[in-house]
């Protein structure tokens, strides 16, 4: 249950966030999860969800990295709701089950390809100490390229971001979905 009201409807919000709360809805399709929470501070949310588009949808990852990159942060923030809706959305784009139990159940992953592998080998690393050893950082930035390193690093950031919302405010995913192990 979240700790503070979920602004789901646009009538709970005064007229002068309307428009804040169309712009998210129509670039979302809808409002859920972290926007509901946001919405509490005005142009917050608006700005959180312009990053967050720009990391979606301006960058050279693949839908199937960015899922990877988003489940991995999920699994090392112990992000339920990112977790459940981030995993539907990576099998729906071809993330395959092997990447996703690794992750899920905090595996090796040396099993995996070498950029599954090396994309939760860079979360990991990036969460537990806010760092990236020369080799992995070197690996990643010849085969993929210094934008993507960027926007890697930069998706890492907004789910982690995202993370904390959810977490502080208790925004849980729905009973039937893919769960986290605890």
């Amino acid at each position: 249950m979240p700790r503070i009201k979920m602004l789901s409807d646009k009538a709970d919000l005064p007229a002068e966030q309307h428009a804040e709360y169309d712009h998210i809805a129509t670039v979302l399709h809808g409002v859920r999860g972290p926007f509901q929470i946001l919405l509490h501070s005005p142009g917050l949310a608006q700005k959180v969800m312009e990053a967050g588009a720009q990391v979606r949808l301006g960058s050279t990852l693949t839908q199937a990295e960015r899922e990877l990159i988003i489940i991995a942060v999920a699994r090392e923030k112990d992000a339920r709701y990112e977790w459940a809706a981030h995993v539907k959305t990576g099998r729906s784009v071809g993330l395959r089950e092997e990447a996703i139990e690794a992750v899920r159940h905090r595996k090796d992953v040396n099993g995996l390809t070498p950029d599954e592998r090396d994309i939760v080998l860079f979360v990991r690393q990036l969460l537990k100490t806010n760092r990236v050893e020369q080799p992995l950082f070197e690996a990643l930035q010849t085969r993929k390229g210094t934008r993507w390193v960027v926007e890697l690093a930069a998706t890492i950031g907004q789910y982690q971001y995202i993370a904390a919302i959810n977490g502080v405010f208790q925004v849980e995913p729905a009973a039937d979905a893919d769960q986290l192990p605890v």
